[in-house]
């Protein structure tokens, strides 16, 4: 199962978890060291530590004051969140599956050129059970599917192993098991989400390849309204 971070230890999440309770998730919280250190029953330099550990980890923001500090959560340090939200929904209710919503979207055409790759087809047919259609479906998620997409982190995805040719070097994927489902209610369910690698780079984008052409199968256009469901290996 993929960890929560490397950055940061469980009493920074602590940490991090409070401030957001004190309002940092959706706006900003001012905040003293020394109410922080009664919420934590630490010490005020413990407290006042932990919070340089998550600007310098660049999951808070933190601008002093007279009347103590400005404290707001990055995008990333929601990230944080959303996937530790994901752990204790797995581990509570048995499972820990995402549901993302978005329109279609026209790509730049590098899918197609990816997945088509020997190094990565060969991986593809063994460990996802099918050849990919040489290209990807795009999708643009809206505001609130981009801040949970992070949950997918909670998930154990299909790792595909980087390779190397004679020209350079390609790097890891990981798939997620997904369905797409159509604004008609139509669901195709032999899908996968697909990133390059770990990054919360464009976490408005979602990659999705399939055995088939899924623009076709469920007639897709530019726009359409899509609903992702997905799950784990």
């Amino acid at each position: 199962m993929p960890q929560t971070t490397e950055r940061v230890g469980h009493d920074e999440l602590a940490t991090l978890k409070l401030v957001a309770l004190d309002g940092a998730l959706d706006g900003r919280t001012t905040i003293t060291c020394s109410e922080l250190a009664d919420q934590l029953d630490a010490s005020n330099q413990t407290a006042s530590r932990r919070l340089q550990r998550l600007e310098d980890a660049e999951y808070v923001t933190r601008q002093l004051t007279g009347d103590g500090q400005i404290v707001s959560l990055t995008d990333e340090g929601e990230h944080v969140l959303q996937r530790e939200y994901a752990d204790y929904r797995r581990l509570f209710e048995g499972d820990a599956d995402v549901t993302l919503r978005g329109n279609a979207t026209s790509g730049m055409g590098e899918g197609r050129h990816y997945i088509s790759l020997s190094g990565y087809m060969r991986q593809f047919r063994t460990r996802l059970g099918y050849e990919p259609f040489a290209g990807t479906l795009n999708i643009d998620l809206d505001e609130e599917s981009a801040r949970t997409r992070a949950r997918m982190d909670g998930l154990d995805p299909v790792e595909i192993d980087g390779w190397a040719d004679d020209e350079r070097t390609y790097g890891p994927a990981f798939c997620w098991p997904a369905s797409v489902e159509s604004a008609d209610g139509e669901r195709y369910d032999e899908a996968h989400v697909i990133a390059p690698e770990r990054t919360h780079h464009d976490v408005d984008q979602l990659e999705v390849i399939a055995p088939e052409k899924l623009r076709e199968t469920l007639g897709i256009e530019d726009g359409d309204g899509l609903t992702i469901h997905v799950s784990e290996q």
